[in-house]
């Protein structure tokens, strides 16, 4: 099979970035891993070699190029069958497909105050106007999916890893950054997510990068 090629932003602050890794990590794909540290002048000089938008994450399979997280999540799901990187029973592949778009496409105030920062610990900060709102419909997602189709069958929303658990990936990073409370299920559900060993060898990663953007680790 023809290489596959995933560039990045760093690991301690690309939420974006996170969830194609992440996915390909948990199939067990080998690919090629090229990091573009953002805000910088490497990124804005190289960025345009591979992303037609200027922006990461960005997959490139032999000539074929695919941009944003969901669209690339999705490739994946056509490429890899046997992953069952959705859920195979009609109501929950409708679900993980409705709240990972959901996840791409909302929750603007978390994502604002509260910006992906893996070796960070804010706990009690970025709680702004809106933010309480999204967080309690992100734990309702994950309650919800895991009472219908997760209980009997794995630890994830759906019981075994999908593309909505990559979603939703950067959220329990960030989480745990700025030390939100949850109910039992989300605690439980985050734990699992955490403990993925690709979710741990990423924010390992993350520790020892070298860079540091002011406007992420002054919160």
């Amino acid at each position: 099979m023809t290489q596959f090629t995933l560039v990045i932003g760093n690991k301690n602050y690309s939420s974006w970035s996170l969830r194609p890794w992440l996915v390909l990590e948990q199939i067990g794909v080998d690919f090629n891993e090229i990091r573009i540290p953002l805000d910088t002048t490497q990124f804005r000089q190289e960025i345009f070699r591979y992303s037609p938008t200027g922006k990461v994450p960005v997959l490139q399979h032999g000539n074929i190029t695919i941009w944003e997280s969901i669209a690339i999540c999705e490739y994946l799901v056509e490429q890899f069958p046997a992953a069952k990187l959705l859920p195979t029973e009609l109501a929950a592949r409708a679900l993980a497909r409705s709240i990972s778009a959901e996840m791409h496409a909302g929750f603007q105030n978390l994502r604002q105050n509260m910006p992906m920062n893996c070796r960070s610990h804010f706990p009690g900060k970025g709680m702004k106007p809106g933010v309480q709102e999204d967080i309690d419909r992100i734990t309702t997602i994950w309650r919800d999916c895991r009472e219908k189709f997760g209980n009997n069958s794995g630890d994830l929303l759906f019981g075994h890893f999908t593309i909505a658990d990559a979603m939703f990936a950067p959220v329990v990073s960030r989480f745990i950054t700025y030390g939100v409370k949850l109910d039992p299920i989300s605690q439980d559900y985050a734990e699992a997510i955490r403990h993925l060993p690709s979710m741990q060898a990423w924010m390992t990663a993350a520790q020892v990068e070298p860079e540091h953007l002011e406007k992420y680790d002054n919160q």
